[in-house]
């Protein structure tokens, strides 16, 4: 069994059973991994940085908010936690359909062990890489935002593959060799070499 070193990622266990929270923690504890438990739903969206990354083990059924619950809310806050769901043999239609959903899977409860830890791997492996988009993200709009508006414009349309006339037409009064000029503070602003990387940055970022 492999144990991820992912320092910057948080874990979570939310059950209403105070014997699993404690199991849990100690089985996940006993593989490297620092978890935070809570007895219910309400006390997870209370205190946990919903904004961060990690994964968060839900039991389905609790009293007060159940599972699905604090999954719609997690989903409506748009927090990037992965959602692995533990759920009763008579909760497996409810697991499935969350998984379409959304959630990143289910396990069933009682659950072997390596099966659990493995599983949570998984997950943490992928609020890992989402965490990572999310950061790119970010960047990616800081450097956008370094940007003029002017040169915004002409980032667009040089996007388009329009030559540096067509753009100087399209923005007149505008000159091509100031249109020269903002492709080049484009280009060294956001780290791309030509047309077809900018094209590619603003739809991998959605600028």
């Amino acid at each position: 069994m492999r144990t991820l070193n992912l320092p910057n990622l948080n874990l979570y266990v939310v059950d209403d059973n105070e014997a699993v929270r404690r199991s849990l923690g100690l089985l996940l504890l006993s593989r490297g991994h620092a978890t935070q438990v809570f007895e219910s739903g309400e006390a997870f969206l209370a205190a946990a940085d919903l904004q961060r990354g990690g994964c968060v083990i839900l039991d389905l059924r609790m009293s007060g908010m159940s599972g699905l619950q604090v999954f719609d809310e997690l989903r409506a806050r748009a927090s990037p936690l992965v959602v692995l769901f533990l759920s009763g043999h008579g909760d497996i239609p409810m697991a499935v359909k969350a998984v379409q959903n959304g959630a990143f899977g289910w396990l069933e409860k009682p659950c072997n062990d390596e099966r659990l830890l493995e599983t949570v791997n998984q997950a943490l492996e992928s609020a890992a890489i989402i965490a990572a988009k999310q950061l790119a993200r970010q960047q990616a709009e800081m450097h956008w935002q370094r940007l003029t508006p002017r040169e915004k414009e002409v980032a667009r349309l040089v996007a388009d593959g329009k030559p540096n006339k067509v753009i100087a037409r399209d923005l007149a009064p505008l000159e091509p060799r100031t249109v020269e000029t903002h492709r080049a503070h484009v280009f060294a602003k956001l780290g791309v070499s030509n047309s077809n990387e900018l094209d590619r940055f603003l739809r991998d970022h959605e600028l």
